[in-house]
C-alpha cells in the first residue's frame, strides 16, 4: 500500500515577553504523519497587524509552497492580538488554511481583554468572531477550528492523518517545539 503524500505546514509562535517588540513564528514542513521536510521562520509584531502579511510572504516565497495542500495554525493570532486574517492568508497563498485551538474561544473573555489592551479594539473583535468555530472530536478531547478554502470533513480527515498522538496535528506539534526550543534553549511546555 502506496503512502499518501500529503503534506501541510504548521505555524506556531514563540514563547514572548510583551515588552519585546517582535515574536519568533515558525513554520513546520510535515509530510504525513509525521515526516518533517523543512522549517520555516519570520517574526511579526508583538500585538501588531502584520500576521497575515508576514505569513504569505514566509510561506509563498519557500519551495514548499506548491506540495503544501493544508496550512494549520495554532489559534487565530500570533504574538498576543496579531491576528490572522483566514481569508487572505488562504487566498493569497492558494492554500487552505485552517486554526486549530485545545479550548473553544471565549468571546466574553476575548473581548474584555481587547477593551482593556486597544483603543480601536472593535476592529479585531469583528475579525475573531466572523468565522464559524467548528468542534472536532480527537481521540482525546475535541479541538475547535475555523476553516477557509476547504470543507470540515477534509479537515477532520486531515486531523486524523497527521495526529499521531495527542490531539494536535504533528506540524503544529513541532513548530511549537521547535520555537520554544530555539528561544528557551530547550523545547518545553505542552505541544
Amino acid at each position: 500500500m502506496a503512502k499518501e503524500q500529503v503534506r501541510a505546514i504548521g505555524v506556531d509562535d514563540a514563547p514572548f515577553e510583551f515588552s519585546q517588540s517582535n515574536v519568533l513564528v515558525i513554520g513546520s514542513v510535515v509530510r504525513a504523519p509525521n515526516y518533517l521536510e523543512g522549517v520555516l521562520s519570520t517574526e511579526v509584531e508583538v500585538d501588531g497587524r502584520n500576521a497575515t502579511k508576514k505569513l504569505v510572504k514566509m510561506i509563498s516565497s519557500s519551495r514548499f509552497v506548491d506540495q503544501t495542500c493544508v496550512i494549520f495554525l495554532d489559534g487565530a493570532a500570533l504574538g498576543g492580538f496579531n491576528l490572522i486574517d483566514l481569508k487572505k492568508l488562504s487566498r493569497s497563498t492558494s492554500i487552505p488554511s485552517v486554526t486549530i485551538s485545545r479550548e473553544k474561544p471565549n468571546f466574553e473573555k476575548i473581548k474584555r481583554a481587547l477593551e482593556g489592551h486597544f483603543d480601536r479594539w472593535e476592529e479585531r473583535f469583528e475579525m475573531l468572531k466572523k468565522g464559524e468555530i467548528y468542534e472536532i472530536e480527537t481521540e482525546h478531547k475535541p479541538v475547535y477550528v475555523e476553516k477557509e478554502g476547504i470543507e470540515i470533513e477534509e479537515v477532520k480527515r486531515l486531523i486524523d492523518l497527521f495526529t499521531v498522538r495527542g490531539r494536535l496535528p504533528e506540524p503544529l506539534r513541532m513548530s511549537h517545539m521547535v520555537a520554544s526550543g530555539v528561544v528557551r534553549g530547550e523545547s518545553q511546555g505542552k505541544a
